[in-house]
C-alpha cells in the first residue's frame, strides 16, 4: 500500500473507500479516520476509542490525530476489521471476536467461556506470550493489533422468564456474542448476534427472549431494565471481554517510530482508564438497578455444569479444526492454570474475608 493511500485525498478509489481512507495531511500533520464497532457515545466501549484518539493527539502534539466514526457511520459494526484489512480504513476499534469468522482463534483475544478476567488477560498478553501469538495471527491478514481495554466480568443475560433448568433454555432466542453463543447453542438456545443498537428493540418486540450485552453500566445505558427486571449474573461464558485498536500493516509502516510508540502506549493508557471506568460505573449502575427493582440472580449449579460441559466440547472441536486455536489455547490455558491457582490461594480468600 503506497503512501498516497493514507496520506492523500483518496482520488482514484471508490467514494465509499475514499470516505474511509482519506485522511488529511497539512503542515506535517496526519489525520486518519478511525471506525469503531460501537456507538461512539456508548459508555465504556465507545468512550474507549475516543479516549485513545485524544491521548494520541495530545502525546503527539497534534502530529497524528484520529477522527472517530461510530458503528454504522462509515462501516457496519461487524465489518471494521475487514475495512482495515482491505485498506479502506488505516485503523479500527472493536472486539476481535467480531471478526472470528476469519479465524476462530480471535475469540481468545476477546473472551472465552470460563476464561481469564480482565487483569489476567492483560497479564497473559504482556508477559505470557499472548501478544506475540496475536501479532503473528494478525500478520497473516496484514494487521497490527493492540490491547485497549476490557469490560470486566459481564452480565449473564437479561431474561423475560426465570431460568431454573437447562430445559428452560431450550428454544429461547437470545442475543449473545462470541463463543458463549456456541455454548448456549449446545444447550438448545437459538443464539443470535446483532449489533448493540438493535438489542433494545429486539428484546422489546419479542424478536428475542433474552439478551446478553455487557454489564450493569452499559445494560442500564441501553435500557434493558425497562423491558425485564430479571438479570442473571455473572457471564461465565464471558468473564472479561477485551477491546483492541487494530492498524493496517502498511498504514502502520507509514508512521515514524515515535508515532508508533505513542499509539502503542496510548492504547495501554486507554486500557487502564477503561478498566477503572468499568469497575467504578458497573458498581454504581448495579446499585441503581437494584433500586429500580432489578432482580439479580445466579444460574444454578446444574446449569453452570451444563455450560462447562458444553464449553469443553466447543473448544475441543475448534482445537481439532484449527492450528491457530491449538497454539493460542496451549499458551492461554498454561497461564490460566497458574492464574487460577493464585486466585484460589490469594484473591478468593481475600474477597471472602472482606465480606
Amino acid at each position: 500500500m503506497k503512501r498516497r493511500t493514507f496520506l492523500a485525498s483518496g482520488v482514484g478509489v471508490t467514494a465509499a473507500a475514499g470516505a474511509l481512507a482519506s485522511p488529511a495531511i497539512a503542515q506535517g500533520k496526519i489525520e486518519w479516520n478511525l471506525p469503531t464497532a460501537f456507538p461512539k457515545n456508548a459508555p465504556g466501549v465507545g468512550s474507549n476509542v475516543v479516549n485513545f484518539a485524544a491521548k494520541v493527539a495530545a502525546m503527539s502534539d497534534g502530529r497524528l490525530s484520529f477522527k472517530v466514526f461510530g458503528a454504522g457511520e462509515l462501516v457496519p459494526p461487524f465489518a471494521v476489521e475487514d475495512a482495515v484489512q482491505q485498506g479502506n480504513a488505516p485503523v479500527g476499534h472493536g472486539p476481535t471476536y467480531y471478526a472470528a469468522g476469519k479465524n476462530p482463534a480471535l475469540h481468545w483475544f476477546t473472551a472465552v467461556p470460563f476464561g481469564m478476567t480482565a487483569g489476567e488477560q492483560v497479564a497473559w498478553l504482556k508477559f505470557g506470550g499472548g501478544q506475540e501469538i496475536w501479532d503473528d495471527i494478525y500478520a497473516q491478514r496484514g494487521l497490527v493489533p493492540f490491547y485497549s481495554g476490557n469490560s470486566g466480568t459481564q452480565s449473564g443475560g437479561w431474561f423475560k422468564n426465570e431460568i431454573n433448568s437447562v430445559e428452560d433454555l431450550k428454544g429461547l432466542n437470545m442475543r449473545i456474542a462470541g463463543l458463549g453463543g456456541e455454548v448456549f447453542r449446545k444447550l438448545g438456545v437459538n443464539a443470535v448476534l446483532m449489533p448493540p443498537p438493535e438489542i433494545f428493540q429486539a428484546l422489546q418486540s419479542g424478536a428475542i427472549d433474552a439478551a446478553e450485552w455487557v454489564g450493569p453500566m452499559l445494560d442500564q445505558a441501553f435500557g434493558l431494565q425497562k423491558i425485564t427486571k430479571l438479570c442473571y449474573l455473572p457471564a461465565l461464558t464471558e468473564p472479561g471481554a477485551g477491546l483492541a485498536i487494530v492498524f493496517n500493516k502498511d498504514a502502520w509502516a507509514e508512521l515514524t517510530p515515535d508515532l508508533q510508540s505513542i499509539c502503542e502506549n496510548a492504547a495501554y493508557a486507554a486500557a487502564l482508564e477503561n478498566h477503572a471506568n468499568f469497575d467504578y460505573h458497573n458498581a454504581q449502575a448495579m446499585t441503581a438497578l437494584r433500586a429500580d427493582g432489578v432482580d439479580f440472580r445466579a444460574f444454578n449449579d446444574d446449569i453452570v455444569a451444563a455450560m462447562r460441559t458444553a464449553w469443553l466440547e466447543v473448544q475441543d472441536e475448534l482445537t481439532a479444526a484449527n492450528e491457530d486455536v491449538a497454539r493460542v489455547r496451549e499458551s492461554y490455558d498454561t497461564y490460566l492454570a497458574s492464574a487460577q491457582d493464585y486466585a484460589r490461594a490469594m484473591t478468593l480468600p481475600m474477597l471472602a474475608g472482606r465480606g
